[in-house]
């Protein structure tokens, strides 16, 4: 969820009822730490707890020195990335590229937690692929490490974002290990986060991709699977949401980079509508902020129609 969980997506997000939010993966390395990409993603609301970082890397030491840097920094919990399928990060062997190499994992783990007085969480896929599912192992290494909470996407670092999610492995992995563990995949309402936690016994879900252009999606599923009443809000309450969203992304990346960053955002919203797709391509040709907070009228005035 790198380039979507930003500082103003965890604000909109959180306003709307969502647990732990996470914040977007950073780099161990030092090097790239004063990067304008690793400050903004460094970006804290102090209101918001807790305020989960996200770390990937390969090497042990270099690890538990960003663990150390991001709580000095505020963080309270420090999330290990291990489930990035993505070709730039696992070509540097981090990521999900890692669950191949299970001492080295267990290295970082230890390395890491011994590191930081503050939790450490790890996200990772079932396997590198279908034939190397090794998630339950890992959860076990994880554990022993002392990692406070597991989240498993239901896929492999070879099927990426692809095929059907497989929840089986993630029910081995709940049954294996004593720590809570979190379901990951393809969950987009609460009839399929109790059907996943009905078939996995996991201590909860975790939604990703769904909520991109649907900031109020996990909040929502929340409140369902608590019992209470919740619905999509009304086309007004999206308005004003959306609008603010703009607003927020305008402020904090600026002139130039806001109304780019806020073109893929507004895109989410589009595709789960059904407007005519000439608003995506005409909004995705406004460089203006202005000019992107005035079309949101007239895609709108066409959503109530």
């Amino acid at each position: 969820m790198a380039g979507v969980t930003d500082l103003p997506f965890r604000q909109l997000c959180a306003r709307f009822g969502a647990g732990l939010l996470v914040g977007e993966m950073v780099h161990a390395d030092p090097r790239l730490r004063e990067s304008r990409k690793s400050r903004q993603r460094r970006c804290h609301d102090l209101e918001l707890e807790p305020r989960s970082v996200q770390i990937v890397g390969n090497d042990p030491e270099v690890m538990a020195e960003a663990a150390r840097f991001n709580v000095a920094c505020g963080a309270q919990i420090i999330d290990i990335n291990m489930g990035c399928p993505a070709k730039k990060v696992c070509r540097k062997a981090a990521g999900s590229a890692l669950l191949a190499d299970e001492a080295l994992v267990a290295s970082i783990l230890h390395a890491v937690v011994a590191a930081v007085p503050v939790p450490v969480t790890l996200k990772i896929r079932t396997g590198v692929d279908r034939e190397h599912r090794n998630a339950a192992t890992i959860a076990r290494i994880a554990e022993d490490a002392g990692i406070a909470l597991l989240a498993v996407h239901g896929r492999t670092r070879a099927c990426a974002f692809k095929g059907e999610v497989e929840h089986d492995t993630t029910a081995a992995v709940a049954e294996a290990v004593a720590i809570p563990v979190l379901a990951n995949g393809d969950i987009d309402s609460a009839e399929q986060a109790r059907k996943v936690l009905a078939h996995t016994g996991a201590a909860g879900v975790m939604i990703g991709r769904a909520a991109q252009g649907a900031p109020w999606l996990p909040g929502m599923i929340a409140r369902q699977l608590a019992g209470e009443t919740a619905c999509e809000p009304s086309r007004d309450v999206q308005y004003a949401t959306l609008g603010e969203h703009l607003r927020s992304l305008h402020a904090f990346y600026g002139d130039l980079m806001g109304p780019r960053i806020a073109r893929k955002h507004v895109g989410w919203f589009l595709d789960r509508q059904s407007s005519r797709s000439d608003h995506k391509r005409h909004f995705n040709g406004l460089d203006n902020g202005g000019d992107q907070l005035a079309y949101l009228d007239t895609i709108f005035m066409e959503l109530d129609q």
